[in-house]
């Protein structure tokens, strides 16, 4: 009688916790995404509720990793699709590297994309649209174990960080099991930049973190590159 009350009492408190968790979480995306509307910072008319955001000077920010040490030693960039990141797509096919973009919401798991084959059309392989015009191969890490390529950066699209590295999306899980994915297929370590590239807006004192949430080592902003 009594375990089972301390059950009922235990099962309800994880609930709650859980659902406050997801609550702050979701007030933080929201307070984030109307600073960045409210201050005209959105590329996006009706701003960016919902997504990752598309943020002025994504173009700057992509320009600024692009000068460190960690992605002049990278060879192939693991990016997400989102459109923040097309400008750092972008400098990575047009300095003759490998891209692996991950297609929108895991649907048609991995694009290969390479640089030095695509012959001036590396801006419009850079969008989420031509990938898939331009990509060399689709694959799966799980499935495709004949695929033999190393990755020497990862960069995700965020909607908020904070100066730990922890990170928050859109609320769909995509980016944690994009990173994961890589870790469990020994495609990356450790010691692999994980990176995001933001609005100095989406920058903040903390972000809430659960036990399957992994923490980025890099952070470039328009105005600073945060190692962690």
């Amino acid at each position: 009688m009594y375990s089972e009350f301390y059950f009922f009492i235990l099962s309800n408190y994880l609930i709650f916790d859980i659902m406050s968790l997801k609550e702050e979480k979701d007030s933080i995306r929201k307070s984030i995404y109307d600073k960045l509307f409210k201050e005209g910072q959105s590329l996006r008319p009706n701003g960016d509720y919902g997504k990752i955001p598309d943020f002025k000077g994504s173009d700057i920010a992509a320009e600024l990793l692009a000068v460190t040490e960690e992605w002049k030693n990278s060879k192939t960039i693991f990016c997400s699709p989102d459109s923040a990141q097309i400008p750092v797509r972008y400098l990575a096919l047009k300095e003759n590297k490998n891209l692996i973009m991950a297609s929108p919401n895991l649907e048609h798991g991995y694009l290969f994309l390479e640089g030095n084959k695509l012959d001036g059309k590396e801006r419009e392989a850079s969008t989420k649209e031509g990938a898939f015009n331009h990509c060399f191969r689709f694959f799966d890490f799980g499935e495709d174990s004949s695929f033999d390529i190393a990755i020497d950066m990862v960069v995700e699209g965020s909607v908020g960080v904070d100066r730990s590295g922890n990170r928050i999306g859109k609320g769909k899980g995509y980016g944690d099991r994009e990173i994961e994915d890589l870790f469990d297929k020994n495609l990356i370590n450790d010691d692999t930049p994980l990176v995001t590239t933001i609005h100095p807006f989406q920058l903040i004192d903390h972000i809430p973190m659960e036990i399957h949430d992994r923490r980025l080592n890099m952070i470039v902003s328009t105005d600073e590159v945060i190692r962690i």
